[in-house]
């Protein structure tokens, strides 16, 4: 029986982490195994609603996805957390109780990260800090302590989605929570083939009301797999289509 085990993304807000947690995500599925994705803004909407981002608070917010988590991996599942979790202490806390703990490091500089926030947040938190009025976002106002010794460092700015998807697959078999290695380039290809027009269609439509498009809103609104909306981004930006997703802003 393949044990259980819980990856856990940590970096600044923009720095890839649900992008890459979500690729990896439906890899794993690929493979067979059971997989639950703690993704950090949906945990805020239900697990932890209400929390402000008081340190008191953040830590309560990581306590609570540790805890998920280490059930989860306790009956044989794949826990997947992807919040910036921005404290060591509480980091390695976690680790202590889930056991079976890898932890990615999504590195990124801040300026590409300013570069990436298309919800504008680290403007926001700049402008709060200069009106006096600090809001403790992680990378202006309140700190990022980086992991000493992480098991996985994905570089996102210079590593692709998939070759940072290929490393972590490959870190976890030779840690032994993988029986066979996943080709996730063979595995991205193929699932990227022949994509019906209709889906493109829609696809498109759906990025035209805003002008933008996200992975997470096509996967949502299409009821499609990560790896599918990403190939519709980049379907859609060849076509000339404006497309910001969490990884590339382009206009052709």
């Amino acid at each position: 029986m393949l044990k259980g085990f819980t990856l856990w993304f940590t970096g600044l807000s923009g720095s890839g982490k649900s992008t890459l947690a979500h690729a990896v995500a439906e890899e794993l599925a690929r493979a067979g195994r059971l997989v639950d994705l703690l993704d950090g803004d949906v945990v805020r909407q239900q697990l932890s609603k209400g929390l402000s981002f008081s340190k008191e608070d953040r830590d309560t917010n990581i306590r609570r996805i540790g805890f998920v988590a280490a059930l989860v991996t306790r009956h044989g599942g794949v826990a997947i957390t992807a919040a910036i979790s921005p404290y060591r202490a509480l980091r390695d806390e976690n680790r202590k109780l889930i056991g079976n703990f890898v932890e990615v490091y999504c590195k990124c500089p801040l300026a590409k990260c300013e570069e990436r926030d298309v919800k504008g947040l680290y403007k926001k938190a700049r402008q709060a800090v200069a009106d006096g009025k600090p809001m403790h976002f992680t990378g202006v106002d309140d700190p990022y302590e980086e992991p000493l010794q992480p098991e996985i460092v994905v570089e996102t700015d210079q590593a692709s989605v998939e070759a940072g998807a290929a490393k972590i697959l490959k870190r976890l078999h030779e840690l032994g929570y993988l029986d066979e290695k996943v080709d996730v380039s063979s595995g991205l290809n193929a699932h990227h083939e022949h994509l019906p027009a209709e889906l493109i269609a829609k696809a498109e439509v759906a990025v035209r009301k805003t002008g933008r498009a996200h992975s997470q809103a096509l996967m949502d609104e299409l009821h499609v797999g990560f790896v599918t909306a990403s190939r519709l981004l980049d379907i859609l930006a060849d076509k000339g289509v404006v497309v910001v997703s969490e990884n590339v802003k382009r206009k052709t």
